[in-house]
């Protein structure tokens, strides 16, 4: 096996007995990137800068002992976390040039932890979009068939685990972006709970819904990378005051007694037949390895896709205000004849389509006449999402679905059909909207394609939702 083919926990053992070097490593995730250009995973590879972190963390593996466990591991970071020193795009023009003063906080973290910097990757522009082709800088390709999409809008961080290009990597979830693209790559992809990882330096979208989280070839790498980058950060208000848990401790414990629900919402018209029996499986799995599984209801599901690109858009269209060529980013080139000539030149050729149709769709739901018709009834139907989830959690220990209702799509599929498009976050939205942690884990193929399920925590038990994914993984060992 060669070494970028390697989990963190399995690299991690060889560098601390000192059979490899992290510089080693990197190179050889630096090859594979610039010998498979197919994916397009990445915006901004930094390899002489990841080479250089990789040779100081072995001079300070060697002398001192390790930082953490992911000392000497590359790691690649979505384009919409900030990194000091290294543009970070949004994958827009309109952050083209943009070269952060500061690290994000889970950047920062991972830096103290020692684990080297790889690249940034490839997104949907300003994290909107389910099939990385919104991106300034291309489309990421599927890692397992390029005629394919690799999800969105974490695409390029999913792509580039899925294609060994990164040992671990991170993303950002608003509806589902990190846990479809991980589900469409065939690796692990996890939503902490919102307020488990801090959001500074995290570029926002919508941001009562966002949250940073790892994407790994593992659920134990997945366990690895989330106790890494969590816990409380006084930069940013909305992260809870938690210490972090020892979430690798979770695992290996077995699902005896653990009780699965079934939301039957879920397994509805319109979910493709063979993911259903796909997902069916991985329940009978479970009820084999002593797991108690049970229908349950979340009768709001319904209105889910609806709350939330109502609610998604109108943060969108006050967080992307700033937007405006005056103070950093794109300005429209040429003569302008007044400072509203300047906005509306320089948003219509800075923004992709994707992103000044939510902007407009935000502004809309947010004006007079519309506010208390379409913004607060969102609101409100957010509360009945996450009481469904509260009661339902009094009868079951977490939430057994599908990630998306279809498998991964051609590219150009569903590009002039934004409905289509925003109906493949179904199953993943409400988790945002309620705040809860989820995890999508690989359960096999169907013809040639990845294919995921996902398993859905009370908030702030990661814990649970990592020990039942990781059961099931060690369940299947290499199938």
């Amino acid at each position: 096996m060669d070494l970028y083919e390697m989990s963190a926990m399995e690299l991690g053992s060889l560098l601390r007995k000192g059979e490899v070097s992290s510089e080693e490593i990197t190179g050889s995730l630096i090859d594979r990137i610039k010998g498979e250009d197919r994916v397009n995973a990445y915006i901004t590879l930094t390899a002489e800068q990841a080479l250089g972190q990789a040779r100081r963390a072995d001079r300070e593996l060697k002398n001192d002992g390790p930082r953490g466990p992911l000392h000497g591991i590359p790691v690649a970071v979505k384009d919409n976390i900030c990194t000091k020193g290294i543009r970070t795009t949004c994958a827009s023009r309109m952050l083209e040039n943009y070269i952060p003063p500061y690290d994000a906080t889970v950047v920062k973290r991972l830096r103290e932890q020692g684990a080297v910097i790889i690249g940034k990757t490839n997104m949907d522009e300003f994290a909107m979009g389910s099939s990385t082709e919104n991106s300034a800088f291309g489309p990421t390709y599927n890692p397992v068939d390029p005629e394919f999409v690799p999800g969105g809008s974490s695409g390029g961080s999913a792509a580039s685990v899925g294609a060994y290009q990164a040992t671990a990597a991170l993303g950002s979830d608003t509806g589902g972006s990190i846990r479809q693209p991980a589900s469409y790559c065939g690796v692990v992809g996890m939503k902490p709970t919102y307020g488990r990882v801090p959001r500074y330096g995290l570029v926002a979208y919508a941001s009562s819904l966002d949250q940073i989280g790892p994407i790994t070839r593992t659920v134990s790498d997945c366990a690895l990378l989330l106790g890494a980058i969590c816990g409380k950060d006084p930069k940013d208000s909305t992260s809870a005051a938690l210490l972090a848990p020892d979430f690798s401790a979770s695992l290996g414990k077995g699902v005896k007694g653990i009780r699965i629900g079934l939301p039957k919402e879920y397994f509805v018209l319109g979910l493709d037949e063979r993911i259903k029996e796909r997902v069916m499986a991985v329940a009978e799995r479970y009820q084999e390895m002593g797991a108690e599984v049970r229908e349950v209801s979340l009768p709001h599901t319904r209105y889910a896709i609806s709350a939330y690109y109502l609610i998604a858009t109108a943060e969108a269209s006050s967080n992307l205000a700033r937007y405006d060529g005056v103070k950093y980013g794109f300005r429209a080139p040429g003569e302008l004849s007044d400072t509203m000539e300047m906005y509306q030149r320089t948003r219509s050729q800075g923004f992709g389509k994707e992103v000044k149709r939510r902007i407009m769709l935000g502004t809309y739901v947010l004006s007079a006449g519309y506010y208390e018709a379409f913004y607060l009834k969102a609101l409100k139907t957010r509360t009945l999402i996450r009481q469904d989830f509260d009661k339902v959690f009094e009868e079951v220990d977490c939430l057994l679905t599908p990630v998306s209702p279809c498998l991964p799509f051609k590219l150009g599929e569903k590009v002039q059909d934004p409905l289509q498009m925003y109906l493949v976050d179904i199953y993943t939205v409400s988790v945002n909207l309620a705040g809860l942690p989820a995890i999508s884990v690989p359960c096999g193929r169907i013809d040639g394609l990845p294919v995921g399920f996902q398993i859905i925590g009370k908030a702030f038990d990661e814990e649970v939702v990592l020990q039942v994914a990781h059961a099931y993984e060690e369940s299947t060992g290499s199938e």
